[in-house]
Parts: C-alpha cells; structure tokens; sequence
C-alpha cells in the first residue's frame, strides 16, 4: 500500500462555503539530459523543414544564421541520410544521467557514409553494441 502526503489547503467562498484547494502539482523533471546527438537529429530535422518551406535560402546561408561553419552545417545536416528507424532510435536515445554521452555525432560519420539503409543498419548496430 502506498501512503501519499500532500498539503492541502481550505478556502472561503461566498457565503461561507468551504472548498478544498489544492496546490498546482510541481512538474515532474525526470533527472538526467537529452543526449547532445539527440538535439543534433532534431535540430536537422527543423532546420530541412526551413530549407524546404523558403525560409532560409540555402545550407550556407542557413550556417551564417546559426553561428556554426558550413562544413558543421553539413555534417549536421547529413544525419538526415540515416534511415528512418535509425533516426527514431536517436531521437529517443535514453536520457544521460551522468558522465559523457555514449554516442557522439563523430562516431555517427560512418554510419551516415553508408549508401544502403541496411549498411547504415549494420553499422549503427554494431555502433551501439560498443
């Protein structure tokens, strides 16, 4: 059996009514961070949404605007080369606690210079298994 213990408070309204008012419940922060290559795909995935709707010219002027290099741009860019379910897997990788990342974008470079989506698969399977 769980026993839980919360404040609770009591208001007057009119007529001397009581109601029971509760306090907003705090947010719940599970602890840890997003993995950085985790913002990376998101971020690439936002940043094909400006490319394709005209908001933003080109790659190179795209890189002026966010304050990193042409060559960085690409490279974030590229992790739109993976496969779909790679992707999702990034995307949803399990939040870092503490330490580094286990997985960095550099380590991703090679998985991305596979042509074939099963290649890519082969290789990020093996990538995780480190």
């Amino acid at each position: 059996m769980t026993t839980v213990t919360r404040p609770i408070h009591f208001a007057i309204q009119g007529r001397r009514k009581r109601a029971m008012v509760a306090p907003a419940p705090e947010p719940v922060v599970p602890p840890g961070r997003v993995p950085r290559v985790a913002r990376l795909m998101a971020l690439a995935i936002r940043f094909d949404e400006l490319l394709r709707e005209g908001a933003v010219p080109n790659l190179s002027e795209l890189a002026r605007l966010v304050h990193v290099t042409q060559p960085r741009m690409t490279q974030i860019m590229n992790l739109l080369h993976l496969a779909p379910d790679i992707q999702e897997e990034i995307l949803f990788l399990p939040l870092t606690t503490e330490g580094r990342d286990p997985i960095h974008e550099h380590m991703l470079r090679d998985v991305t210079g596979a042509v074939s989506w099963r290649e890519q698969r082969r290789r990020w399977t093996a990538l995780r298994g480190r």
